[in-house]
């Protein structure tokens, strides 16, 4: 066990090529992680992840904490053993979900009070406690409890969520310290999220107070809430310089390819986003040549895989007529397929990334692949 470590290989303008470290083995930034909110990832086998080469996934606290309940996991061997799942893993603090449930919680410096959306039981979750859960669960990066501001917010609004944001990353620095061991053996490190809805001096005042607390690793929070793409292109630019060069970078919840794409020309080193396995429940693919909606009448006699020259299991084997008739007929095994092309399609597309700064060519390939990876639908 050597602990989690960051470094950075190369670069193309602000765009980084790195390596993260972790004691279940090593992470090649920038990185998309597959998000498995309750323990798996919908509609795939952990081996299937492997081999289309997820190297990190992402968990969630405050579903784990209602069920199954993170002392039990922690019973069981830690989440890593529970899922059995050998790779890196990061689970967020639950503070996203809790924003989310706004009519169902009340909110103060102490934590937040809310109602479980599974069976309307109350529960407060505190700095420490999410720190508690997470340290229970044993991921390799744990998230710092944080207050993503709604929008709209008024300035008062922001100023207060910015100012509770840092005093909640205090205390879970304080309760967790910024590593620890897990009862398993590995080492867990606590990132910190900025936050400041879109207020630009409200991001550097929220990040030069978290740097002062002198983290691990950095992320930006509360983009891809609701705000305009310009907004969230600006804030992502503005904010990821702002954080320390030798630490790893992780912009929360985006996961559209032609975001990433902005995003790692900022700086950006991790990802994590619903998007690609949602999109595959419900018949849409992604390729390098725009989206594939299955549930389109014309897909119903195509014989092309859904994307030509793909390496997936599922372009290699089956039409988009054959997943058409699948998803139309509510048959898990579309769902599946569907699945295993998207995720395939988002662990590519991070190996083109990595490639193209390794050249020092990557707002080049940008140029070149971006009018294919817009959401236009493809042919």
């Amino acid at each position: 066990m050597s602990g989690v470590s960051f470094e950075r290989l190369s670069s193309s303008g602000a765009a980084r090529r790195g390596r993260l470290h972790t004691d279940h083995g090593t992470v090649e930034t920038p990185a998309f992680m597959p998000v498995g909110t309750a323990a798996t990832v919908k509609g795939l086998l952990n081996s299937q992840l492997l081999d289309l080469g997820s190297e990190i996934i992402l968990s969630n606290t405050n579903h784990l904490n209602l069920r199954p309940g993170d002392e039990r996991i922690l019973r069981l061997g830690g989440l890593h053993r529970f899922m059995d799942w050998p790779r890196a893993m990061l689970t967020d603090s639950g503070g996203y979900q809790v924003f989310s449930l706004a009519r169902l919680r009340s909110l103060d410096d102490e934590g937040v009070s809310f109602r479980s959306h599974l069976d309307g039981s109350s529960h407060f979750l505190s700095p420490e406690r999410s720190m508690e859960i997470q340290a229970n669960l044993g991921a390799d990066i744990v998230m710092a409890f944080d207050e993503c501001p709604a929008l709209p917010s008024t300035p008062d609004q922001i100023h207060a969520a910015v100012d509770r944001t840092i005093l909640w990353a205090r205390r879970c620095r304080d309760r967790f310290t910024t590593r620890r061991q897990h009862a398993a053996g590995h080492e867990q490190v606590l990132f910190a999220i900025v936050q400041g809805g879109l207020d630009e001096p409200e991001r550097a005042r929220c990040a030069e107070a978290l740097i002062d607390l002198d983290f691990p690793g950095y992320a930006i929070g509360g983009l891809s809430v609701g705000e305009s793409k310009e907004d969230m292109h600006r804030l992502t630019r503005f904010t990821a310089p702002l954080l320390p060069e030798d630490r790893p970078r992780y912009l929360m919840g985006v996961g559209f390819a032609e975001d990433i794409l902005v995003a790692v020309g900022a700086g950006i080193d991790m990802f994590d986003c619903v998007l690609p396995t949602r999109m595959a429940r419900h018949g849409t693919l992604l390729t390098f040549s725009g989206r594939v909606v299955l549930r389109n009448a014309r897909m119903a006699e195509d014989e092309r895989p859904i994307e030509e020259g793909c390496a997936c299991p599922t372009c290699a084997r089956h039409t988009r007529a054959y997943l058409r008739h699948l998803i139309m007929s509510g048959e898990i095994l579309g769902m599946v397929l569907c699945t295993l092309h998207n995720i395939h399609f988002y662990q590519e597309l991070m190996r083109r990334v990595r490639q193209a700064i390794e050249r020092d060519r990557f707002e080049e390939w940008v140029e070149e692949a971006l009018p294919g990876l817009s959401q236009k639908r493809a042919g």
